[in-house]
């Protein structure tokens, strides 16, 4: 068969991969990298306690394997493919972990998994790791954009697999030293195994969405840039001539917008952090109120009924759930009593149980609002509070903390991230971990890190 002529398209996302790691980042997008680096990396470490976590490390832990890299939070070291997939899916066992609206994906459960076991496989710096984990979000989010994001997931994809699994490739495959002609045979490895139904939404115990979210496209990601660098040779240009990636799956979207303004737009500056370990339809609610609760020191038993507005497509992912943290009238239920939601309330399974909490959520009301559909992705929400003595108080976020219109603050993620991993960890080793990725431009091999992640 003739060679495909390589494409415009192919050599620029081929030539951006490849020189990655030797490309300074500005400044404030390193720093925004550590902030979702650090956030992943607690959401990896608090998610392996959890069921979908376990599974995974159980899983692994029959595998055995060469010992490349680790599987946070345990002592298990293992192959880089092993290691991405238990961390991916560790990463999103809960809903602690970042995500980017315009794209429909959670780059980090799936990015920063692949980056740290190549990175540790082939002991590259934590500058390396920085610049390689802010070019796997680039590559994510823009190829789920490329496939037409919402018409993509609409029609039935999963945007949540799909550019992660480009994002995870690209990030492990610029660690692994890949040049221009590899990271063309990286990527065609990339489209082979990249997959996804949405019917995740469908899952009760989380355990499809870990693996579909986070460990599926860490895994094949890695995978991909473990091939190449071992020699395996592919088709020289995925995005263009017959049969291409584009003609399967691109009928929805616009192959240019994987390009662009790459190298000018850094979408990990668009990236989401929770500021509450809740699903990100409740995110907005939860602000909302609490702002309700301290201008107005409202207690539980202050209120007569509380109405939730947010999107159709949020009030049905969170409409009376059975899991704590994606369930919406159980966690405004919990703020109401606690004046506060914390890691532990929101994983609680036992409090859904609870009379008081119970009674309480017969008071509350979620309502998928039309309007709020229409300003998607944003995710707003409008909680109103009726009281028992008569007032009605509204309160209207329409920026969540911790998105890109209101980001938080690098003592914010500190404290978000410290809180997650102590209870593992320990104090002293979780305030070490901070600290070393605040400062990890000067670590010169990422496996610096492992004492620090080990259980």
């Amino acid at each position: 068969m003739k060679a495909t002529p390589v494409s415009p398209l192919m050599n620029k996302v081929a030539g951006y991969i490849a020189g990655a790691t030797q490309r300074a980042l500005p400044a404030r997008v390193q720093e925004k990298t550590k902030h979702h680096l650090l956030d992943t990396l607690a959401a990896i470490v608090s998610g392996s306690r959890l069921y979908p976590g376990q599974k995974a490390i159980e899983y692994i832990e029959s595998q055995g394997g060469t010992p490349q890299a680790l599987v946070l939070g345990t002592r298990i070291l293992t192959t880089a493919v092993n290691a991405a997939l238990a961390n991916g899916m560790c990463a999103h066992a809960d809903e602690t972990d970042d995500s980017h609206a315009a794209s429909l994906t959670h780059p980090g459960c799936g990015v920063v998994p692949a980056a740290l076991a190549i990175g540790e496989r082939d002991r590259r710096s934590g500058q390396e790791l920085l610049r390689a984990v802010a070019l796997g979000y680039d590559i994510c989010a823009r190829l789920s954009m490329s496939l037409g994001d919402y018409a993509f997931r609409d029609a039935g994809h999963s945007t949540h697999t799909f550019g992660p699994t480009f994002g995870a490739a690209a990030a492990a495959g610029a660690l692994a030293g890949l040049d221009k002609r590899q990271v063309r045979h990286l990527l065609s490895y990339t489209a082979q195994q990249v997959s996804g139904v949405a019917c995740w939404m469908r899952d009760a115990e989380h355990v499809e969405k870990a693996f579909d979210f986070g460990g599926m496209p860490a895994r094949n990601g890695t995978t991909a840039a473990t091939f190449v660098s071992a020699g395996f040779t592919a088709v020289e240009d995925v995005f263009e001539g017959e049969r291409n990636f584009f003609v399967a799956y691109g009928a929805l979207g616009k192959p240019e917008r994987l390009v662009e303004d790459l190298g000018r737009r850094y979408e990990i500056m668009n990236t989401n952090i929770k500021r509450w370990s809740v699903g990100s339809p409740i995110q907005a609610p939860l602000d909302s109120l609490l702002e309700l609760i301290r201008a107005h020191s409202l207690k539980a038993d202050d209120v007569e009924h509380v109405e939730v507005r947010v999107s159709i497509t949020g009030a049905n992912t969170t409409d009376n759930r059975h899991m704590p943290d994606i369930c919406m009238q159980h966690m405004v239920a919990c703020m109401l009593l606690d004046g506060i939601v914390t890691f532990e309330s929101s994983h609680d399974e036992d409090r859904m149980q609870d009379p008081k909490v119970l009674a309480l959520r017969k008071r509350i009301t979620s309502i998928g609002d039309p309007e709020l559909q229409k300003v998607m992705p944003s995710r707003q929400g409008v909680v109103t509070i009726k009281t028992k003595d008569g007032r009605t108080l509204r309160h209207h976020t329409q920026a969540v903390r911790g998105t890109a219109q209101n980001p938080m603050a690098r003592a914010e993620v500190d404290e978000k991230c410290f809180h997650l991993l102590a209870p593992i960890l320990g104090k002293n080793r979780a305030r070490k971990l901070c600290d070393a990725v605040w400062s990890l431009e000067s670590t010169k091999d990422v496996r610096a890190l492992r004492p620090l992640l080990r259980a």
